[in-house]
């Protein structure tokens, strides 16, 4: 697997490490979310990522579009720079539906393994050079500019889960 998701496997697995179900289900606040549902938004993040990437294949080429500057703008902050804006509204097919956290948290890592293989699958198709996929925000992107992404995304909502355990 890529070394920038199984860092971020890491950072899952110690954010969420001995917390109870009780303790993944707590929200901090009204409107704010709990770490079941951070892990959940993480999931429906890989999941669609990969369904991108099989969509990409399915079709025999890279489905993108030229960058706006303000996509390049962003793509260089969080990939080049590896800084997640806080504050941002995540895409609506990424929001938490409820799904239970033992199945997230038992599932995450294998939609992890799913989401490189089939990036890997558009590279060896493609090209490792080729910009493969539009981001919704950030554009497109090439696999190993995903995999980044998915890295920093994922360690700056593990940064919120730790958060959340040292309130409880």
């Amino acid at each position: 697997m890529d070394p920038n998701l199984l860092r971020l496997q890491r950072a899952l697995s110690s954010a969420v490490h001995g917390m109870s179900p009780e303790q993944l289900a707590r929200r901090p606040a009204e409107g704010k979310w709990s770490a079941a549902e951070i892990l959940e938004h993480l999931y429906r993040t890989f999941t669609g990522t990969a369904k991108g990437f099989e969509r990409c294949l399915q079709a025999g080429k890279p489905l993108v579009s030229p960058a706006t500057r303000r996509q390049r703008f962003a793509a260089l902050l969080v990939v080049g720079f590896g800084h997640m804006p806080r504050g941002r509204q995540a895409p609506q097919h990424t929001l938490p539906r409820g799904l239970p956290a033992e199945t997230v948290l038992s599932d995450l890592e294998a939609r992890i393994a799913a989401m490189d293989q089939a990036i890997r699958c558009c590279e060896q198709q493609y090209g490792r050079k080729a910009k493969l996929l539009d981001h919704p925000i950030l554009g497109p992107l090439t696999g190993r500019q995903w995999r980044k992404f998915h890295r920093v995304h994922g360690e700056h909502h593990a940064r919120q889960i730790l958060r959340l355990r040292q309130k409880q």
